[in-house]
């Protein structure tokens, strides 16, 4: 296909920016009229979603919006209708914060307390604001932020049931992975695949299988810890995303220096204390999953691409090689001290582009291409397809065929062909993570439906929109009552 030539960015950052409010209302399984198309009846289950809800209060802005109040959104599709709730996460910080009516903790991401550098130095408390990503384990929902334990939070009301620890899986503090990855049975069962990692000079990572369905024949519940190993590598390790095959998980640790100094003495927040390292070497960490293999053996360490990665679309084994795709940033990008986050210039920050990695764990080598030259985000597969070589990805990408913008349109890309599809929300549409959701019964790896929140500039609300997955020919597009802010992750659960 004919790349077109680069153009100006279609989009007006006013109608970008508007997402960015406080949330003032919670709704419980209000009916949502379809405004355009129909909803298949096939598709029954509930679209979670989980980002930042309150940015604002008592008069203070965050820094950064990943440092808002995490609130899920459930969408819940059956019988050909649709019903609409969210509701903030009940944390311990959020609750207190409620009750006093102003800000009282500092935010990873540049968010600090009233009162200046003297009020935040040494105040190295940390809130767990949830705000990450969304899965469903066993009874529980769980709402994630990397730097500590999930919340439980009941799957229909979505009232908070209170900090998860997985039956003593987690100490109090644990990291534990906001993007854990779900095997879809290559070694029998359905797994979920997460981690944890404590950083510093040294840092350890420690990879945890849970099984997700009850199991009658050998005792085993959802939710159950089926294995867990503890790895330590050298230098700083800042790790959002991993991807899994049948026999390895694979991590990428970017080469990334952390000064903590300016984080302590109250100028900056922790995440603004990262920057690319000059002349690192990044490194892929492959690590044997216990239920492969290679169980018991040593990670494989090998030297990685130059870039910054925080996501990858999946990973596979191809032969003796590991191939991974991953969206590569030319270095860290960030949001400094002075900038409004509202005010971001993208042409300043680099965009994230889809390359591919193959590695050779036994040689140690490793080769790369690009698989997209479009700026990209939030990608995924069709989850029977996670661990193996997919045909096809589908994921948010910028109008603009070259250069930093917004993501504002949902692009299915043939992994192997290079053919597209495009759908665009433009000028006034900016796309959230698509999530593909496979038709029951499907024998085609594209045959289903994406799912995306869509921020509609023009309402300032949100819509559910619903596409084709096999070329992205829109389904039907639902306004939400309700302007859900720019969010991170979600997930699907099939009524099943």
């Amino acid at each position: 296909m004919t790349v077109a030539p680069t153009k100006a960015p279609a989009y007006d950052r006013s109608d970008w920016a508007s997402a960015f409010r406080n949330v003032g209302q919670e709704l419980n399984e209000l009916h949502l009229p379809v405004s355009r198309g129909s909803l298949p009846a096939e598709l029954q289950g509930v679209l979670y979603r989980n980002g930042p809800g309150r940015l604002e209060r008592g008069g203070q802005w965050v820094h950064h919006p990943f440092d808002g109040d995490g609130m899920i959104t459930a969408l819940r599709l059956q019988g050909g209708t649709a019903q609409l709730s969210n509701r903030f996460v009940r944390t311990e910080g959020w609750l207190a914060e409620e009750k006093a009516g102003k800000v009282l903790f500092r935010g990873v991401f540049g968010s600090q307390k009233p009162g200046g550098v003297l009020a935040n130095a040494f105040d190295l408390r940390l809130k767990n604001i949830a705000n990450t990503g969304v899965v469903r384990l066993g009874d529980d929902l769980l709402a994630l932020w990397e730097a500590a334990e999930p919340h439980a939070l009941d799957p229909d009301s979505l009232e908070t049931r209170g900090l998860c620890r997985l039956d003593g899986v987690l100490k109090p503090g644990d990291a534990f992975s906001a993007h854990p990855r779900f095997d879809p049975g290559h070694h029998g069962s359905k797994r979920m695949v997460t981690f944890g990692v404590k950083t510093g000079p040294r840092s350890t990572l420690r990879l945890m299988e849970f099984a997700v369905e009850d199991e009658p024949e050998t005792g085993i519940k959802a939710g159950q810890l089926l294995s867990e190993r503890r790895d330590s590598f050298n230098g700083f390790a800042f790790l959002h995303d991993f991807a899994i095959t049948p026999n390895w998980a694979v991590f990428l640790q970017n080469a990334i220096n952390f000064n903590p100094l300016p984080f302590v003495m109250g100028r900056k927040g922790a995440a603004q204390c990262l920057e690319s390292k000059a002349g690192g070497q990044a490194k892929f960490w492959l690590v044997p999953r216990e239920s492969g293999t290679f169980a018991g053996q040593p990670p494989k360490i090998i030297d990685a691409p130059e870039g910054f990665v925080f996501h990858h679309l999946n990973a596979w084994e191809e032969g003796d090689e590991v191939v991974i795709d991953s969206i590569y940033y030319t270095d860290f990008p960030s949001i400094g001290p002075d900038v409004d986050f509202r005010q971001v210039d993208f042409e300043l920050i680099p965009e994230g582009l889809l390359e591919r990695c193959r590695i050779n764990p036994t040689k140690g080598t490793i080769q790369s291409q690009r698989l997209s030259g479009r700026c990209c985000e939030f990608a995924m597969v069709n989850p029977a397809q996670v661990g193996l070589e997919a045909r096809y990805a589908w994921m948010a990408v910028a109008e603009r065929e070259q250069g930093n913008d917004p993501l504002q349109a949902i692009k299915k890309l043939d992994l192997k062909s290079g053919a597209r599809h495009i759908w665009s929300a433009a000028p006034r549409g900016f796309v959230s993570e698509p999530v593909m959701v496979a038709r029951p019964g499907a024998t085609s790896e594209d045959d289903g439906w994406v799912l995306c929140l869509v921020w509609n500039g023009a309402r300032c609300a949100s819509d559910l929109v619903i596409l084709n997955a096999d070329d992205l020919s829109e389904q039907a597009v639902l306004e939400l009552p309700l302007a859900v802010p720019h969010g991170l992750h979600g997930s699907w659960v099939s009524s099943d």
